[in-house]
């Protein structure tokens, strides 16, 4: 609001400029590009593209969230890096490890490799023995077998010279030879047939062995050549195997300098992040502190603009307050203003207050005196008057029947809160009685039960002692009950150390206490002397008889003692065809009751 004389020039000069609320609208304006001036309530402005803070003392807003800003920037930028540098350090221990695994797999390879080509020399070294032998077999051979071609000819000549001569001596007339000449002649020549025969059978077998020799002096050759392949071969892999050794160390330590480059940069950018994290947090404090302050004068303002605006419409109400009660004064009592002001204006003393109803006035205290009229100790007088008026509050039509209602409601949750301690009194009697009922019973029962206990044990073991006990007999409701049991001749009184049959035997006996003392119309009893012996199940026979006077007792058994003492037996017994069948037999007839 201007005076209207310099309107026109206050509209010219501000025509172009924008008040807005906050930032986010002024960051909005700034993006639409509406050719105007921005300017925010804070005092920060934005101008043809330049933006101004609103205070000289401090960062701006603006300037603050633009470094905020560039903070998280930095910050992500940080991260991706951190991220990225990760990433790259997990992807260089990968390779690290499958570069240790060739190189493990490379020396495991070699090893094995020379282990191959040792087993080849040694096998080499055996063939290459094989075959000089087979060679020097061959040639011992070759010279029988000329020898053998030797002698096989001498013999041809022989047997033709032989023949050459019978020829001859056919066609001549032969005188009759003697009978020791003939005969000498045959065995010659019966000689000279049996020495071809044998050179041919030399010369074959002669030629069959060199046959056979030759064939495996070449599967010799043929497997020496194929060593000296898978020898080369070897060489080449174990030399193929060294290089990839090799490049598998130069690549580990290629890796190890990547991953000692990788931890460099690692540190590098966890120190980045560091700062970046203490810059991010000295810009959100100082963030923090600006909008404190932000807000502080943001609160100063509308509370000087409320001011503003309450003393404004306290000046028009003032006035028109004025003008009616002159015109007031001049209707009713024919007063003017300047009248009023001259007898009543605050040159004129203030006549002192009148005592409050219920103040104590003191008789002999002088009357207090007019007082000149100071202006801000009537407005401290108003105040305080207002205060008084305000602390009355407003006057609440319904307070009786709300008072009314709360009573009524008040005295009902006290007449229930009553019934409940009542009640609890009464439950917590009759707890009371249940309790020492149930004491009571259980230590009748626990004294019937116990003196039953040690009498049949007694019996049950002659020379032996039973007891029951008591685990804390100074609380009735809670204790437990305690089986000592110390057979005749033994020491011992806990139920682990017994044997089968005498636990069977305890058992027994406090189950026939717990019947003597609190009898039952009937008993089913299965099976309880299955691992007794003759003298304990007669003596169990015994008490069973006894009890029997009494009721009546289902035994289910095997024993045929037991089955004496029945007056009936029930046996169960599956037929041919799959089918169970109940058998019955009474042996004495029921005594009448």
């Amino acid at each position: 609001r201007v005076d209207p004389m310099v309107s026109a020039q206050v509209h010219a000069l501000l025509n172009r400029f924008v008040v807005v609320d906050s930032l986010e609208e002024m960051r909005e304006s700034a993006r639409r590009n509406l050719g105007v001036s921005l300017v925010s309530r804070q005092g920060d402005s934005i101008d043809a593209g330049v933006i101004e803070g609103g205070s000289s003392s401090s960062p701006s807003v603006l300037e603050v969230q633009a470094a905020f800003d560039e903070c998280e920037t930095a910050l992500a930028q940080t991260e991706q890096e951190l991220q990225r540098v990760r990433f790259d350090l997990a992807a260089t221990k990968n390779e690290q490890e499958a570069a240790a695994h060739r190189v493990e797999s490379a020396l495991t390879l070699l090893h094995e490799s020379d282990a191959e080509l040792a087993a080849i020399a040694e096998k080499l070294g055996a063939l290459g023995q094989l075959s000089r032998n087979a060679l020097a077999e061959a040639e011992r051979l070759e010279s029988a077998m000329l020898s053998t071609q030797a002698a096989h000819a001498r013999d041809r000549e022989l047997l033709a010279t032989h023949i050459a001569q019978l020829d001859t001596l056919q066609g001549q007339h032969v005188p009759t030879i003697g009978e020791d000449r003939r005969e000498a002649c045959e065995r010659e020549l019966t000689q000279a047939r049996s020495n071809v025969v044998d050179s041919r059978l030399a010369v074959r077998t002669a030629e069959e062995r060199v046959r056979a020799i030759g064939e495996r002096a070449a599967a010799l050759e043929r497997d020496a050549q194929s060593e000296r392949s898978a020898r080369i071969a070897a060489l080449e892999r174990r030399e193929r195997r060294a290089t990839s050794l090799i490049v598998a160390q130069a690549l580990l330590a290629g890796a190890r300098v990547a991953l000692t480059y990788t931890e460099t940069s690692v540190g590098l950018a966890q120190r980045s992040r560091s700062q970046g994290e203490a810059l991010k947090k000295e810009r959100d404090t100082e963030l923090v502190f600006v909008r404190a302050e932000v807000r502080t004068l943001v609160d100063v303002l509308e509370n000087l603009k409320d001011t503003v605006h309450r003393d404004e419409v306290a000046r028009a109400e003032q006035r028109m307050r004025i003008e009616s009660l002159e015109m007031k004064a001049l209707e009713d009592f024919g007063f003017a203003s300047d009248e009023l002001l001259a007898e009543y204006g605050p040159e004129q003393l203030v006549p002192p207050s009148p005592a409050a109803p219920g103040d104590e006035i003191d008789p002999d205290a002088p009357l207090p005196e007019p007082y000149p009229f100071v202006r801000e100790d009537q407005e401290k007088r108003l105040r305080v008057a207002e205060k008084q008026l305000a602390l009355l509050g407003k006057v609440n039509p319904l307070a009786l029947e709300e008072y009314s209602a709360m009573e009524e409601r008040q005295l009902f949750l006290t007449e229930q809160l009553e019934d409940l301690k009542k009640t609890r009194d009464d439950l917590l009697d009759i707890v009371k009685e249940v309790d020492a009922r149930v004491e009571r019973v259980f230590t009748e029962a626990y004294t019937e039960i116990a003196r039953e206990f040690e009498g049949v044990f007694s019996r049950l073991f002659p020379g032996g002692e039973g007891r029951l006990v008591l685990t804390d007999p100074d609380n009735m409701l809670t204790t437990g009950v305690d089986v000592e049991a110390r057979p005749p001749g033994k020491k011992i009184k806990r139920l682990s150390l017994l044997s089968g049959g005498e636990r069977s035997l305890t058992a027994v006996a406090f189950l026939v206490a717990l019947f003597k003392a609190r009898p039952s119309p009937f008993y089913v009893l299965d099976e309880v002397e299955a691992a007794l012996d003759d003298v304990n199940l007669g003596r169990l026979i015994d008490i069973i008889e006894e009890l029997r006077s009494t009721s009546q007792l289902i035994v289910i058994t095997h024993q045929k003692r037991t089955m004496e003492i029945a007056d009936a037996l029930y046996g169960v017994s599956m037929r041919g065809d799959g089918v169970t069948q109940i058998i019955g037999q009474r042996l004495r007839e029921a005594e009448p009751a």
